[in-house]
């Protein structure tokens, strides 16, 4: 049986790793393929060193955009409720529906800050009323906020 290759991968690719990490393959799929196409490297202790470096730089940017999250979310929930004025129908029932660029947009004119409509989780709201809105600041940080609908 063939002695495997170690190689770091420059690129990410699907089901083998992602860019740095350091992988075992078969030689011919090494030669043939991943360095032609410059996908990936031999692994010797000089690129090593580098993978490591960059490593480093990516957990401590990692940490920056967690704090910077974290900040977020605290201001968000010192505003504590937004509201959202909607013209309304019979039974308190609101033309169209509430969206999540809505709610960014609320947020925006209320604190300043910018949020990512993407991140935003909010039920169908097509009453007036008080509901929460799950906002995802970063992979593990996540914020409430209420939304109270008036009539305008």
């Amino acid at each position: 049986m063939a002695k495997r290759v170690q190689l770091v991968l420059n690129k990410d690719i699907s089901k083998l790793g992602k860019s740095g990490d350091l992988v075992e393959v078969a030689p011919g799929y090494a030669r043939n393929y991943l360095i032609p196409q410059k996908l990936a490297t031999h692994a010797t202790p000089g690129i090593l060193k580098q993978v490591e470096r960059r490593r480093e730089q990516e957990r401590q940017r990692q940490l920056e955009l967690k704090q910077q999250a974290v900040e977020q979310k605290e201001s968000l929930e010192k505003v504590g409720s937004l509201t959202i004025p909607k013209q309304v129908g019979e039974n308190e029932a609101i033309f169209g529906t509430i969206t999540a660029q809505d709610v960014a947009d609320a947020i925006k004119a209320a604190t300043g800050q910018e949020v990512d409509r993407r991140g935003i989780t909010i039920p169908d709201i097509n009453h007036l009323g008080t509901y929460q809105a799950e906002i995802k600041l970063f992979s593990e940080v996540t914020a409430q906020i209420d939304i109270q609908v008036v009539a305008s």
